[in-house]
C-alpha cells in the first residue's frame, strides 16, 4: 500500500491555465441519484428525508434468500441520458460485484457495472465566460446502486448509519481527463448539471446529495506524461469543487516544485480551514475484485427502447441556444443564460409568445434575465412560483412595443404587477400610468421647459451635448415620466432648431 500524504496546504488562485510553468489535467466523475420512484434492485421508495432506516428492504440489506431484479426505468433514464451527449448506447451489458467494506454498505459490496457499462463514449461542450466552446469527452456513464450514509456528528462517541439511501439508483458518469482550468472544470459539471435536470433523469439537489462529483486532479509539465492524480471525493457545491481543485493544485504544485512525489490517494477538502487532507491510499480498480453478479441477468437493449427514448428527448440546451440566437435575435450570452434551465427556457419562450413573436425576442430577453430574475431572487422564490407569470409578462412587454407605456414607466408597472398580481393593461388604467403621446400636450411642455432654461438651450446651440439631455430629463420630470423619450428628442430638436 502506498503511504498516504498528511500534508496540506492554503489556497491561492491559480492566474492562468499555465501555473508556473504547470498544467493543469482534471477529470471528473459525477454520481448522480436517478429520478425513479423506487431503488434500482428492489421496491423501496427513493423519497428523500423519512425517518433513518424506514426505506431499507431485505433486497436492500443484501439478507440471505432475496434476489435483485432490476428496475426498467433506470436503464430507460440511462439510455436518455446517452442519447444527450451523443454516445454510445451498448445493447449488451453486465452488472459486477464492486467488493469493498464500508459500514453504510451493508452488502460488503456494491452492485456496479465495470466492463460493458450501458453508456460508451461521448462528450458534451461547455462555453467558458469568454465565449470559448470546448468539447469535452465522456468516458462511460454507468448503472449502481448507492451506499447508505453515516452520521457522524449526532452521537457522542459513535457513529450512525442511515441505510434509506441504500440501493437508490445512480448514474456515474465519467469523463476524459480533457480539463485545462478550474473553469473549465465547473462549466463542465455545472453542463451535466442543466443536462441531467434538463432531461428529466434527476432532480441534481446537491444540497440532498442527488448529484455529488469526485475531481481528479494532476499535474504536469507541458508535453509531458500524466502526472499522478489525486482524487477529491464528493464535492456538493459548485463552490466548494472551484476552491477544493484551487487548493489541490497549490498543494500539489509546492509538492514538485521541491522534487516531492505526488501520492495517488482520495482527499477530502475542508471548506473551513481551506485544505485538504488524505482520506486513504488509492490503488487501481482491481483491488475491488470486479466480477459479475450472479444474481443478474445481463441486460439487453433492443433497437426499440433506443428509439423510443430518442423519440421522447425534449429538444437539447445546445439545439435550443442556437435556435434562440436564430429566431429571437438574442446574443450567444442571451442563450447560455436563459437555457440554464429548461424551466426557465420555457418561460422565455411563453413571454416572446404574449409579447407579440419573435421579434421582441432581444426585449423579452432583457426583461426576463434582468427585472424579472432580479425580483425573483430578491423574493428567493422558484420560477414557479413567481406572481408575474410568463403571459403577464409578455403582455406587459407587447404594451412597451405599442408605445403605450415607455421603458421607465414598465419598471414601475412591473413593480405592481408583482406585488398585486395583475396584469400590465389592469394596472395602467387602474394607476394613470399610460404614455403620453399627443403631440400637442409634449409640445407644450417641451416650450415651458426651454422658455424656463434658456442658458442651457444657448448651451446646446453652442455644442454641449449634456445640455440637451439636461433639457430631455427635465421635459421628462414635467411629464412624470409618462412622454415618450424618442418623441421628446425629436420634437424639442425641432423647437430649438
Amino acid at each position: 500500500m502506498a503511504q498516504a500524504q498528511n500534508n496540506s496546504t492554503k489556497a491561492t488562485k491559480p492566474k492562468s491555465l499555465l501555473i508556473d510553468g504547470w498544467e493543469v489535467v482534471i477529470g471528473i466523475e459525477i454520481h448522480t441519484q436517478l429520478a425513479t420512484n423506487s431503488k434500482i434492485f428492489s421496491g423501496s421508495s427513493t423519497v428523500f428525508g423519512n425517518d433513518p432506516n424506514t426505506q431499507a428492504s431485505l433486497v436492500d440489506l443484501a439478507m440471505p434468500g432475496v434476489l435483485p431484479v432490476l428496475n426498467k426505468e433506470v436503464v430507460d433514464l440511462a439510455i436518455r441520458f446517452g442519447l444527450g451527449i451523443d454516445a454510445y448506447i451498448d445493447k449488451a451489458s453486465v452488472f459486477a460485484r464492486k467488493n469493498y467494506f464500508y459500514p453504510d454498505s451493508p452488502k460488503g459490496y456494491q452492485i456496479s457495472q465495470m466492463d460493458n457499462p450501458i453508456v460508451g463514449l461521448g462528450h458534451i461542450d461547455i462555453q467558458l465566460e469568454d465565449g470559448t466552446v470546448k468539447r469535452i469527452g465522456v468516458t462511460r456513464a454507468h448503472l449502481e446502486e448507492d451506499a447508505g450514509k453515516s452520521i457522524h456528528d449526532q452521537f457522542e462517541g459513535m457513529s450512525g448509519i442511515d441505510l434509506n439511501r441504500a440501493g437508490t439508483p445512480l448514474l456515474e458518469i465519467v469523463s476524459e481527463p480533457d480539463m485545462r482550468s478550474v473553469e473549465e472544470a465547473v462549466a463542465y459539471i455545472k453542463s451535466i448539471h442543466t443536462l441531467v435536470r434538463w432531461l428529466g433523469i434527476s432532480d441534481g439537489n446537491m444540497a440532498e446529495g442527488s448529484f455529488r462529483c469526485d475531481c481528479n486532479v494532476s499535474l504536469r509539465r507541458p508535453g509531458q506524461p500524466f502526472g499522478t492524480r489525486c482524487e477529491l471525493k464528493n464535492l456538493n457545491s459548485f463552490r466548494f469543487i472551484e476552491q477544493a481543485i484551487n487548493v489541490e493544485i497549490e498543494r500539489q504544485m509546492e509538492i514538485l516544485e521541491w522534487d516531492g512525489t505526488i501520492d495517488q490517494e482520495t482527499r477530502l477538502f475542508d471548506p473551513v480551514k481551506m485544505e485538504t487532507r488524505s482520506m486513504r491510499s488509492k490503488e487501481e480498480a482491481n483491488d475491488y475484485r470486479y466480477f459479475p453478479d450472479p444474481d443478474l441477468l445481463p441486460v439487453i437493449i433492443a433497437d426499440e427502447q433506443i428509439e423510443a427514448a430518442r423519440a421522447a428527448l425534449p429538444e437539447l440546451p445546445k439545439a435550443r441556444r442556437e435556435r434562440f440566437v436564430a429566431d429571437f435575435g438574442v446574443t450567444e450570452y442571451d442563450a447560455h443564460v436563459l437555457t440554464l434551465t429548461r424551466e426557465m427556457s420555457e418561460f422565455f419562450e411563453a413571454v416572446v409568445k404574449a409579447a407579440g413573436g419573435a421579434a421582441q425576442g432581444k426585449v423579452s430577453a432583457n426583461w426576463v434575465m434582468g427585472e424579472f430574475s432580479a425580483a425573483l431572487n430578491k423574493a428567493g422564490l422558484d420560477l414557479a412560483d413567481s406572481p408575474v407569470t410568463a403571459e403577464k409578462l409578455g403582455g406587459m412587454i407587447a404594451r412597451i412595443v405599442d408605445n403605450t407605456i415607455n421603458g421607465k414607466i414598465a419598471k414601475q408597472v412591473f413593480g405592481f404587477m408583482w406585488e398585486e398580481g395583475k396584469t400590465a393593461d389592469e394596472i395602467i388604467a387602474e394607476k394613470g400610468l399610460k404614455q403620453e403621446t399627443d403631440t400637442g400636450a409634449v409640445e407644450a411642455i417641451i416650450k415651458e421647459v426651454l422658455a424656463a432654461n434658456e442658458k442651457m438651450v444657448e448651451e446646446y446651440k453652442s455644442g454641449k451635448e449634456k445640455a440637451f439631455n439636461g433639457l430631455v430629463g427635465q421635459v421628462m420630470k414635467a411629464a412624470k415620466g409618462k412622454a415618450n423619450p424618442a418623441q421628446v428628442n425629436e420634437l424639442m430638436k425641432k423647437l430649438i432648431g
